[in-house]
């Protein structure tokens, strides 16, 4: 009977063994196919990043510093600077002839942008550029525009060492409207023209999404001892 009562024993053991063994193997594998996902959904959302970054251009105006008056003065240069270009790229429909129509007017935009510091008492030097840049993710009206490197057309103010101010140049996102942050209808349809589908839909804002858990691990967690 003792002999019994040890292989049962030693059966048990056995199963209970295997049985943590195929948890643990079944926790492994469902772990790399959601780091697999992730992977993928990071490389997509990467295409998706670049593909958008082809067909628009981002205005970036940097303030000499961060003192209230600095910063003041880098949102009256960013206003003019936007009504000043307004008509120039109003009928510009692809990205390569607002490049274009940019790249022409660089001696305006700078002309501009020391008017406006003349008039508000500084004598801060101005540079002006079409770079390369990295942006955060940044929200403008309705669109979410994913971080990743740009097309930018930037105005530096004095060191150029303060705040930042961002927006979509082409087509023209910048905001009609500070205070409610109104994108020009006009605009939003030439955005949507450019893009692909999935493209313009990946910008739309939406609500934050749940955060979704994982219910097989859960449950296979409260399974182990």
């Amino acid at each position: 009977m003792k002999t019994v009562i040890s292989q049962f024993k030693l059966l048990h053991k056995n199963l209970n063994i295997n049985f943590r063994l195929w948890l643990l193997l079944l926790i492994l594998g469902i772990c790399s196919l959601s780091s697999f996902a992730i992977r993928a959904k990071a490389q997509h959302n990467q295409e998706l990043q670049q593909g958008i970054a082809k067909e628009i251009i981002r205005f970036h105006v940097l303030a000499n510093s961060d003192s209230d008056e600095d910063q003041q003065l880098k949102l009256k240069v960013k206003g003019d600077v936007v009504e000043a270009l307004a008509p120039i790229l109003k009928d510009a429909t692809t990205v390569e002839e607002a490049r274009g129509l940019l790249s022409s007017n660089l001696d305006l935009i700078k002309a501009t942008a020391l008017q406006t510091i003349k008039e508000n008492g500084y004598s801060y030097p101005v540079t002006v550029t079409f770079e390369r840049t990295y942006f955060p993710l940044k929200i403008y009206g309705e669109f979410i525009f994913p971080p990743g490197t740009y097309e930018a057309l930037r105005v530096q103010i004095g060191d150029a060492k303060g705040r930042n101010w961002w927006c979509v140049m082409f087509p023209q996102l910048c905001f009609v409207d500070n205070t409610y942050s109104i994108v020009d209808k006009e605009s939003e349809k030439k955005l949507q023209r450019l893009l692909t589908d999935e493209e313009y839909d990946s910008l739309l804002n939406k609500k934050a999404p749940v955060k979704v858990k994982f219910k097989i691990l859960e449950q296979l967690k409260k399974l182990l001892p």
